[in-house]
């Protein structure tokens, strides 16, 4: 069982992938986490995303190892900021595609596995058993953003939240290589007026229905 998770930022499309992957046993896998790993590193090495050439974002993202822990530091909104902008670099994409691939192909553990992300049931996964589209509207997932960063010590102010979430939806729904998209085949739900467990017994229910 292969599950593809898509969905906008905050939308919740990360919690449903783990609930989905404790329930059904399954491994999972939050793809965003390897963009922004991939761009903290670089931050990290003074390397300006904006500026550097492709390859040298590039080669960080070839040398990832997605068995590694990814810690606290990746939660973060510049961290968030960080991955939009690499994820928008073609050679960036490209070097990460496989990686997801062989996750997916060959999960570290369980039957099966789901990986949430921007383009894995379009680009990833096109062939996965099940897909999802998860979105809200941009002032909740905004509320919630600086509700996270809140708890976890972060000062941040919420128009700036708002701001970010509206920037980067612009940016991945309208970047030349693999834009976010909710493709035909995939189930759409719409989280702005459920919570975690609702937002899971709506996919459950999806998953379980009997083909017709």
């Amino acid at each position: 069982m292969i599950i593809a998770i898509d969905g906008t930022a905050a939308s919740g499309k990360g919690t449903l992938g783990r609930n989905l992957a404790q329930s059904l046993g399954l491994a999972y896998l939050d793809t965003g986490q390897l963009y922004r790993a991939v761009g903290v590193a670089a931050d990290a090495r003074d390397i300006d995303i904006d500026a550097a050439p492709a390859s040298d974002i590039a080669s960080i993202a070839a040398e990832l190892d997605l068995s590694q822990p990814f810690g606290d530091n990746l939660r973060t909104a510049h961290a968030a900021e960080l991955a939009s902008k690499v994820a928008a670099i073609p050679a960036v994409r490209a070097a990460l595609v496989d990686k997801q691939r062989q996750f997916a192909l060959n999960p570290p553990s369980g039957s099966g596995a789901i990986l949430d992300g921007r383009d894995i049931g379009s680009v990833i996964l096109p062939d996965a058993d099940k897909k999802f589209f998860v979105d809200a509207a941009a002032d909740i997932r905004a509320q919630r953003r600086f509700t996270e960063l809140q708890a976890a010590g972060n000062e941040c102010d919420f128009s700036e939240v708002l701001a970010d979430i509206i920037k980067r939806d612009c940016r991945d729904k309208n970047r030349t290589i693999a834009p976010m998209t909710a493709v035909p085949d995939a189930f759409i739900i719409d989280s702005s007026d459920k919570n975690a467990e609702e937002v899971f017994r709506v996919a459950m229910d999806f998953l379980q229905e009997v083909p017709r």
